[in-house]
């Protein structure tokens, strides 16, 4: 991963750059950031930066064979630690050499990664990740062995919080006094929920969001976007590169949500069960993925508009079209029916993810709204 190929975090990656230069690099640091900021691409460069046989100015330089290496993620004094559960192939104290071969595919692909796509790819069902005990030991074993190639061996641990207590302990005195020239990168989205030990031993490196203008520029020269629907992209995206190709990907849906929300909302202000029944209908030829989708986009476009109705712009997150529409529906959702609504599109979320009939989930909801828009 080359710095270059990162969106924005300039002044992080002249820090990080700097440290390398002035050989002051910490032995334990935290990058800690919100979702999508680019935070583990940043260890990624980083590390492959700290290795490069041929260093640049500001970047690695990408060609000679420890950035080969760190290109496909396969250099040998390289390592990762990720939550991992029991799945279908691996039935018994798993870690995480047992999924490396799907994670290095797929941060290749995406270095913007979130946990929940994580999950779904190792097919972990409802599990919920975890790095524990056994992983300790493969880490103290990986790290008290010489370097093979690079001066330093480098362990990037993604998302630390989800280490326990049992794991958190034996690693303590490594992360504290490690084997020379060993660097640990810890890559957070929650520091409340690193055990406090650790936390106390990192240096922290603080990721921000990333900056609208970088944005602009990286989806405009990526996608191909005109400069209006790369803004409205932006604004959603909350300065998240990975909500920003989520809406990418899902802009036709997302779209055909807003025709079928708009569709809804006037039938149930009107009072208008015939047409209610009828939109009843259409929804429920759907498939259960894009019903689910339609209620989330829902949900979202609620809470859109009470933020909207409650004079707090600044929070609101709508394209240009949804704005347009919301400035006349937002006086209709307020502090007497907001709750109502969320509850019922929840509820009619949990019910087509179990199962239910969804014509019925579906009538019984818009029955519902008549109601709650008019009240």
């Amino acid at each position: 991963m080359l710095f270059k190929e990162i969106v924005g975090q300039k002044d992080v990656k002249e820090k990080l750059i700097q440290t390398v230069k002035d050989n002051r690099v910490s032995h334990a640091q935290l990058f800690l950031g919100p979702e999508g900021s680019g935070k583990l691409a940043l260890a990624l460069a980083y590390a492959q930066y700290i290795c490069c046989n041929n260093r640049l100015e500001n970047d690695s330089c990408g060609v000679c064979p420890s950035c080969l290496k760190f290109g496909k993620l396969v250099h040998p004094d390289l390592h990762f630690v990720f939550p991992v559960a029991t799945s279908k192939t691996i039935k018994k104290d798993p870690v995480s050499d047992d999924y490396i071969s799907q994670w290095r595919e797929a941060i290749i692909e995406n270095p913007y990664i979130s946990q929940t796509r994580w999950y779904e790819i190792i097919d972990v069902e409802n599990k919920q990740g975890l790095i524990s005990k056994f992983e300790s030991n493969e880490i103290l074993r990986k790290l008290n062995l010489k370097t093979f190639e690079a001066d330093y061996k480098i362990l990037i641990m993604w998302l630390p919080e989800k280490m326990n207590a049992s794991a958190a302990n034996k690693l303590l005195k490594m992360i504290e006094e490690p084997p020379s020239k060993t660097l640990f990168i810890l890559v957070s989205e929650n520091s409340e929920q690193i055990i406090t030990t650790i936390l106390s031993r990192t240096q922290l490196i603080k990721i921000p969001k990333i900056d609208q203008q970088s944005m602009h520029t990286a989806i405009c020269d990526r996608f191909g976007l005109s400069p209006d629907k790369a803004t409205d992209i932006i604004h959603l995206a909350n300065g998240s590169y990975l909500n920003a190709l989520n809406l990418l990907n899902t802009e036709e849906e997302n779209n055909d949500n807003f025709e079928y929300f708009i569709e809804l909302m006037r039938h149930c202000y009107q009072n208008k069960v015939i047409e209610i029944i009828e939109w009843v209908e259409k929804i429920s030829t759907f498939g259960r993925e894009k019903q689910k989708n339609f209620l989330e986009y829902a949900i979202r476009m609620i809470r859109e508009n009470f933020m909207l109705n409650l004079n707090r712009k600044e929070i609101v997150f709508l394209t240009k079209k949804e704005s347009g529409f919301s400035e006349k529906f937002s006086p209709f959702i307020n502090n007497s029916n907001v709750y109502l609504i969320y509850e019922n599109l929840n509820k009619a979320h949990a019910d087509i993810e179990m199962n239910a009939y969804n014509k019925i989930v579906f009538l019984d909801l818009g029955l519902k709204l008549v109601k709650l828009i008019n009240k």
